[in-house]
């Protein structure tokens, strides 16, 4: 296969997650109950979260917020959250360059000052592409990407309304063993669904993720 072909390929790949995206855009959360701001400390784990589109909530109402306080609750070690700050706006132009962008910067400075702490990484619907990038999906061109010798230090990768799950993107193989991605039953996002409500709908996966954080710990 040459070089070009592979290149329309992932373009085209590319484009159908957009397209899934913009769908998403269109779909209401709920607001959750208003969490407190996390002060940034040096916490054995530091939960980095990449919300949705236009998502509501400090670390997003469907997913990010619910989300960490049962983690928080579950761990057996103290914790922080980090909220990406990005546009999670379809209609910016450099939306995911910016979330890749704050969210590598973030672990680059957090390992730096905290060389013991660790890190879970979640990202929900557009928050999930995010992830992608920054772990060196090569179909999220234009990103930022995580510098391989932090690699030791993600504990897990938790994705929920994955859009490259519906075009077959998987993270890169050396986050695949600790990465867990969570799509509901009609989701039209990360499954092709015909309900859109599901993708708003991921408080029956928060027990099981924090399962698979706590085993890795």
């Amino acid at each position: 296969m040459t070089y070009r072909k592979v290149v329309r390929i992932v373009a085209r790949h590319t484009a159908r997650a957009l397209s899934v995206l913009l769908l998403a855009a269109g779909i209401g959360t709920a607001m959750s109950p208003g969490m407190t701001a996390w002060a940034q400390s040096c916490a054995t784990i530091d939960v980095v979260i990449a919300r949705g589109t236009v998502e509501p909530g400090y670390l997003g109402a469907a997913v990010g917020d619910p989300l960490y306080a049962v983690l928080r609750d579950r761990l057996p070690v103290d914790t922080t959250a980090h909220r990406v700050e990005y546009p999670a706006d379809l209609l910016v132009p450099s939306t995911f360059s910016d979330g890749t962008r704050a969210m590598t910067t973030h672990l680059i400075n957090q390992a730096a000052a905290c060389p013991d702490q660790r890190f879970v990484l979640v990202g929900y619907s557009q928050g999930a592409v995010v992830t992608h990038g920054i772990l060196g999906s090569a179909a999220i061109p234009g990103g930022w990407s995580l510098p391989p010798e932090l690699s030791s230090r993600i504990v897990a990768v938790l994705l929920f309304g994955d859009p490259m799950r519906l075009i077959g993107g998987t993270v890169t193989p050396l986050y695949a063993d600790r990465t867990a991605n969570y799509c509901a039953a009609g989701d039209p996002v990360c499954a092709g669904g015909i309900f859109p409500t599901a993708h708003g709908s991921y408080e029956w996966a928060f027990a099981a993720a924090a399962g698979q954080v706590s085993a890795r710990l």
